[in-house]
């Protein structure tokens, strides 16, 4: 009995605890995250206001409109999409905050497969 009492005030702490998110803080700056494609790491560079958001990777940039669900949610489409493929319109949504660094995840609208990423302010 005293080991169910236990685990039971154990599982009621744990389902008052909370992440930080407080997202305002990142949806204006310029970002920093990094990606891992098999062996490589790609470095990417974001600079965002409150519509446009400007993607700096190896060396070319990409221009994004965005339209805010709400502070931590956000829906990205290209400016200028070069294919099919870029038409399509990308899911973001800030998981937690930490300082200067955020966790999302993101996805193509209406997609359920999801990646994550962290993410740095630099500036």
């Amino acid at each position: 009995m005293r080991f169910f009492i236990i685990v039971l005030c154990c599982l009621f702490l744990s389902s008052c605890y909370e992440t930080d998110r407080d997202c305002s803080d990142f949806k204006t700056g310029t970002f920093e995250f990094e990606a891992l494609s098999g062996t490589e790491v790609f470095k990417t560079t974001i600079i965002r206001n409150d519509s446009v958001e400007i993607d700096f990777f190896q060396g070319k940039s990409d221009t994004s409109t965005i339209r805010w669900i709400n502070d931590c949610e956000y829906v990205l489409k290209k400016v200028n999409p070069k294919n099919q493929a870029e038409k399509k319109a990308i899911l973001i949504k800030i998981l937690t905050t930490d300082k200067n660094k955020y966790t999302f995840e993101f996805s193509e609208v209406g997609k359920t497969k999801t990646s994550k990423a962290t993410a740095k302010k630099v500036k």
